[in-house]
């Protein structure tokens, strides 16, 4: 018979979550590299926490580093172009020089998401449109827009998915934190040994010594990639709002064990995942539309047996699910507010944009070459997330439930490129974008 972690197993005094958490901010590298999403990765991939109020301190230091946006590129605007054989050239361009890439460039001009591909291929190049401003850096040490505060588009990212995505059917680009099954194991019979006497504070020191370090694992990118720490950060920050480690930014978004008090699962899994619908295509394959919030929570409840190995049981539990449906129906506020999940979004619309350039061979088709995007342009490297600390918190009520969060973030980009829908009302935006284009790399 299957021994299985239970309402028996624990105190009756609180209802205890434990998830990966730490708490020693790191230097930041550069202007944010360091800090992705209100998370730091030291040199031996030990995802870290700011301390409350150092965020700010952090992001003060950030801001002297990054230089304003030009005058020209100030302005909230709906529409801005961005030509990826124009761009290809201000990267080549800055490597010739030795140069390290303008923060405009690097910024891919304040787009905050990619709303359209035009292709043109009497030009032999492909545009990319979507909402644009200014720039500044927030108190995660996200690049956000000036005023919308929602993360930019970074051309790291994008060369990232575009070189993950040259295979066909594409990556399955995914991370996940989660205890190790010796860890669980020792969870196991650490909380048999519980009884009414065990106050909450000694059941969660004693977790989270059993628990040890979580594993990261990341799959798809590079895991030394700003991508990677993108999507690492909105997964851990997930996690910290289900478990209660902080509140949400937003109203009306209760913890998981708010909103499930004593009834809460003692394994549940929360990941997110791809969120958008359709895309729009024309009849000819020369514009395509981007369509949804981009993102949404799902969930599953596992079991884990007294060895710590772990079943997914096919089902969510309603509480379990509910919190999961009510992250995706705030997940736009959320977004506004904490822009790891913005970041998140940013990195999952380049990822379809470039399985979508790769599986319709957009960039053969209008003859474009993108040496340095593709191949050529050294990207930065971080040290890769590996582990992070297993930490408790508690809630003062009557209960007999320990959590571990486990779960991740899951996106399959050719998946969601080959969801098309054709409509015939997109010619008349691709020609308006290239009535406006000049010599420059963007225009609006």
């Amino acid at each position: 018979m299957r021994r299985c972690l239970n309402a028996q197993s624990v105190s009756t005094y609180a209802a205890i979550a434990v998830m990966a958490l730490c708490c020693n901010p790191s230097q930041a590298q550069f202007f944010r590299g360091g800090a992705v999403g209100g998370v730091s990765i030291d040199a031996h991939g030990v995802l870290t926490a700011p301390e409350v109020g150092q965020n700010e301190q952090m992001m003060q230091a950030w801001q002297k580093g990054l230089k304003p946006a030009p005058a020209d590129l100030q302005q909230y605007t709906d529409m801005r172009y961005v030509s990826l054989r124009r761009l290809e050239e201000q990267v080549a361009k800055s490597r010739a020089a030795g140069e390290q890439l303008p923060e405009g460039v690097a910024c891919m001009a304040g787009l905050l998401r990619v709303e359209y591909v035009f292709v043109y291929p009497e030009q032999g190049d492909v545009v990319l449109a979507g909402p644009a401003e200014g720039w500044k850096v927030d108190r995660l040490g996200n690049v956000v827009g000036a005023t919308s505060n929602r993360p930019v588009l970074m051309l790291e990212d994008l060369m990232v998915a575009l070189r993950s995505n040259k295979v066909s059917g594409g990556p399955v680009i995914s991370c996940s934190i989660d205890p190790t099954e010796e860890g669980l194991r020792r969870a196991q019979q650490v909380a048999s040994r519980f009884t009414s006497a065990t106050t909450s504070a000694a059941a969660g020191r004693r977790m989270e010594e059993a628990l040890g370090p979580q594993v990261i694992t990341v799959t798809g990118v590079p895991a030394t990639s700003h991508f990677a720490r993108a999507i690492v950060a909105a997964d851990f920050r997930m996690k910290r709002l289900a478990m209660n480690f902080e509140p949400a930014p937003i109203d009306g978004m209760p913890s998981y064990l708010h909103l499930a008090g004593k009834n809460t699962d003692a394994f549940p899994r929360w990941w997110l995942a791809a969120n958008y619908e359709p895309l729009l295509q024309d009849p000819q394959g020369l514009a395509w539309q981007l369509r949804g919030q981009g993102v949404k929570c799902m969930t599953e409840t596992d079991f884990v047996d007294a060895q710590g190995r772990r079943t997914h049981s096919g089902k969510a539990s309603p509480n379990a699910q509910k919190w999961a449906d009510l992250l995706t129906e705030r997940f736009e506020d959320l977004a506004n507010e904490d822009s790891a999940f913005g970041q998140l979004r940013n990195v999952m619309d380049l990822s379809v944009v470039a399985a979508l350039l790769h599986k319709e061979g957009l960039i053969e088709h209008v003859g474009l070459e993108l040496p340095e995007m593709m191949t050529g342009y050294e990207l930065e490297e971080f040290p890769a997330p590996r582990e992070v600390a297993s930490q408790a918190s508690f809630l003062n009520k009557r209960g007999k439930r320990i959590v571990t969060a486990s779960g991740g973030v899951q996106l399959t980009p050719w998946h969601v490129a080959e969801n098309l829908q054709e409509t015939t009302e997109l010619a008349p935006a691709r020609e308006q974008a290239i009535a406006k284009a000049g010599a420059a790399w963007w225009w609006q």
